[in-house]
């Protein structure tokens, strides 16, 4: 029987990479789901299970992880991937929004970078030596539009989200000519608790819906080998200022 591709989420508990764990899940992936809460992962795991229509052997595997601890990223995440043997799409999604620029602290500044980049960087360490031993694969790294265009009162916020993005495109040119395709994903306004907690004050329906997150990674996984996209901007009509 051939295996199920795999595909790992980090930040699956909710927002987008419930959204994308879900449809992912239903297309057919092995899914990994990798967040703070055991709890909520849990809660999607059964979610996947009861709507997926998937096959036990199917059923998601849950990691309980904390990323701002980098140190133990692939302690705990290596033994999972080298269980399963492969990885076909790592969605790096996990994030953290905190507002301010010369106002913020330094400390503020440091656990920002920690999570929306260090932490980012530490999964791909354990992920990308697994796609090219197996000469595939397709990384969907989450940034934001705040990672293409710098907004008053977010400094801290957009320069983690600029790093995300300009790492992403350097590992683009490396990793692209050994067959792994790297898309960075840069959304303006989703509707998650993060985009409430932000101060998106536009309707729910106005703005980018989760789903159209995983519709667009669907997308891209649908492309040819030979067609690359190496970032993507989404925006909602009503917040393009």
């Amino acid at each position: 029987m051939t295996q199920a591709p795999v595909a790992l989420i980090t930040g699956a508990s909710r927002g987008i990479g419930r959204a994308v764990a879900m449809g992912l899940a239903q297309d057919g992936y092995q899914t990994i789901l990798v967040g703070r809460s055991r709890r909520t992962l849990e809660q999607v795991a059964e979610t996947i299970c009861r709507e997926a229509a998937q096959d036990d052997d199917l059923s998601p595997l849950v990691v309980k992880l904390d990323l701002s601890d980098v140190d133990h990223v692939d302690q705990v995440l290596g033994p999972v991937i080298q269980k399963l043997g492969r990885i076909d799409v790592l969605v790096n999604n996990a994030g953290q929004y905190i507002q301010g620029s010369l106002d913020m602290s330094c400390k503020d500044l440091e656990r920002l970078l920690r999570v929306n980049v260090t932490a980012q960087v530490a999964v791909l360490q354990t992920v990308v030596p697994m796609m090219k031993a197996q000469g595939s694969g397709h990384i969907f790294n989450v940034a934001s539009r705040a990672g293409k265009v710098g907004f008053e009162g977010v400094g801290g916020y957009c320069a983690s989200k600029f790093a995300l993005a300009g790492f992403s495109e350097s590992l683009y040119r490396e990793l692209v000519p050994q067959g792994i395709k790297v898309t960075t994903l840069c959304p303006g306004w989703v509707n998650t608790d993060m985009g409430v907690a932000a101060g998106c004050t536009l309707d729910a329906g106005d703005i980018i819906q989760p789903e159209d997150l995983y519709k667009t990674i669907q997308w891209l996984l649908s492309l040819s080998p030979g067609a690359c996209v190496k970032a993507l901007v989404l925006e909602s009509p009503k917040s393009m200022a």
